[in-house]
């Protein structure tokens, strides 16, 4: 007969509380922030390259060098990855209470340094634009597997998937509040300091205080995590970290019964046994881990490179996909502030249309049909999609077709965020042990922006025209927006497959997904427990 803490099983069938929507907010607020501060800079790249990069007598406004793009979208991808992989195995040794202040705070910090670079020349503008973005990354980075471990160790069963993906689909207000935040700093600047429009007069386009307009934007995503700090540092350390990791049996009923407001026993002497456990004692590169979660790693890393090379290609360059299929007019026939304008504009429509919506169709349906199907499913789509937008491209980029590309690529995202883009941050959180749980999720997250680098740099250059003569300064020919989209819906169907390597979670305990808090009497531990989750979706 097995046995299981108490205090582990009373979050399991705990009634949904009030403290499971104040964790929600909590680390939620932590994802705004981090949505907002990774995709404001694709508002605001084109009006660095009007500023510090502009030609006298170009026919075309200044833009960012390749290389220079290529820094200012990636480096803070690099300092994600290396902060999901730092802070999520820092997490599993120092507890996920103790590390996530410090990741808020490396944020705020980070934003603020990231408005001020210094100087007004443009190598020491970028450099330090730069050197801040990295470590902006790098706390946002840790925030990841952070956010997703607290909230999956404080859920109980029942809802669990819904409040996990309800703290990821923050992201999506926070990319909505980039984008209304950057059209209200443009309006503003815009009627306050009129300009000509480029193809009018060059140097007078750009105006002197357009210099504030992108540092504004940048620097307000530090205010929501400043906001959160206090919250944060108030919560306690989760139950399944003090009591399973910790092995502090008396704190973890302490804590989780002002939490629960029930009484719950320490059982100090299960608490023992279960750590005492030979086989629940494997650390990450070990015969026994490669046994039982093998291939949910791999299953969980493919899927979120996958999709995140096919997501963040979009995301960062959809503006570039907007200016070819006309949506957003010519550079040189706006001034600076106006470009802003219409490309956070854009952007706005396509997250309120479908990024948003597509969130929280996750949230409502993934307790209900699976995180598998979800997933399936919405790689099945964005597969789809992508063909139906990359097969008849010349049909799209036609005036009277316009309407119609933009209905097919918001779908694109919907069911990106209705599928995979959610379910790949849920299911790490769910099926590996408390000791590895935070490492394991932070090696799925690295995966995905390894995935989200290859998109960012690769989708540059690969976009542009085959003809030398209409690529953007600096580029060399590439494979044209069509032939992008093309290996963007092949990467999708790759998702499809590797999909069938994720176990479905839905509905279970993570101890009985990871094999732990169970105790068999009169014989010894079965170490299989956990096998038949390998490789069975349903």
């Amino acid at each position: 007969m097995a046995k299981e803490l108490q205090v582990l099983n009373a979050l399991d069938v705990a009634k949904t509380q009030w403290y499971h929507f104040t964790a929600i907010i909590i680390a939620g607020m932590g994802f705004f922030t981090d949505a907002y501060d990774l995709f404001c800079i694709s508002l605001v790249t084109k009006l660095l390259g009007r500023i510090y990069y502009h030609i006298d007598g170009a026919e075309k406004p200044g833009s960012l060098p390749p290389n220079v793009a290529a820094a200012v979208n990636g480096v803070a991808f690099c300092g994600t990855l290396s902060g999901q992989l730092f802070f999520g195995w820092l997490g599993d040794k120092m507890g996920r209470k103790r590390v996530y202040g410090m990741t808020l705070m490396l944020m705020v910090i980070c934003s603020i340094g990231s408005g001020l670079s210094f100087s007004s020349d443009a190598k020491a503008v970028i450099s330090t634009l730069c050197f801040f973005r990295f470590w902006l990354g790098f706390g946002i980075g840790g925030d990841y597997p952070l956010s997703a471990t607290i909230m999956s160790e404080y859920a109980n069963k029942k809802t669990r998937g819904a409040f996990i993906a309800a703290v990821f689909a923050m992201q999506g207000f926070g990319i909505l509040a980039g984008g209304i935040f950057a059209i209200i700093v443009s309006s503003a600047f815009k009627a306050r300091f009129d300009a000509p429009a480029y193809n009018v007069d060059a140097l007078a386009s750009t105006v002197p205080q357009a210099d504030y307009v992108w540092r504004i934007i940048v620097m307000v995503g530090a205010l929501p995590a400043l906001l959160t700090y206090y919250w944060r540092m108030k919560m306690p350390e989760t139950a399944r970290y003090t009591a399973l990791v910790a092995k502090n049996a008396k704190q973890a009923a302490s804590d989780m019964s002002k939490v629960l407001q029930v009484d719950l026993e320490a059982e100090e002497q299960k608490v023992e046994q279960l750590t005492e456990d030979k086989s629940n004692q494997f650390g990450l590169f070990t015969k026994k881990f490669l046994h039982r979660h093998g291939l949910h790693l791999l299953g969980t890393t493919s899927t979120w490179f996958l999709l995140d090379i096919a997501f963040y290609s979009q995301n960062l360059f959809q503006k570039d996909i907007f200016s070819a299929i006309g949506w957003i007019p010519k550079a040189e026939t706006m001034n600076a502030i106006e470009e802003v304008y219409r490309i956070a504009r854009a952007q706005t429509l396509i997250a309120l249309c479908s990024t948003v919506p597509g969130y929280w169709f996750t949230v409502a349906f993934i307790d209900r049909i699976g995180r598998f199907a979800i997933q399936l499913m919405g790689f099945f789509f964005m597969t789809v999609f992508m063909f139906a937008l990359a097969i008849p491209y010349d049909h799209w980029t036609h005036k009277d077709n316009r309407i119609g590309f933009v209905i097919i690529y918001s779908l694109t995202f919907f069911f990106a965020n209705f599928g995979p883009n959610a379910t790949t941050f849920v299911v790490p959180a769910e099926i590996f042990p408390a000791r590895l749980r935070s490492t394991c999720h932070g090696i799925s997250a690295a995966a995905g922006k390894l995935g989200a680098i290859v998109g960012a740099f690769g989708f540059l250059y690969m976009s542009q025209n085959r003809d030398k003569t209409k690529t953007d300064a600096g580029y060399p020919p590439g494979i044209g927006v069509r032939n992008s989209l093309i290996v963007l819906g092949v990467v999708n169907f790759f998702g499809i497959l590797f999909t069938f390597l994720v176990p479905e979670s839905n509905g279970r305990s993570l101890e009985e997904m990871s094999g732990e808090n169970e105790i068999d009497e009169g014989s010894e531990p079965n170490v299989e427990q956990g096998s038949h989750n390998r490789t069975v979706p349903f």
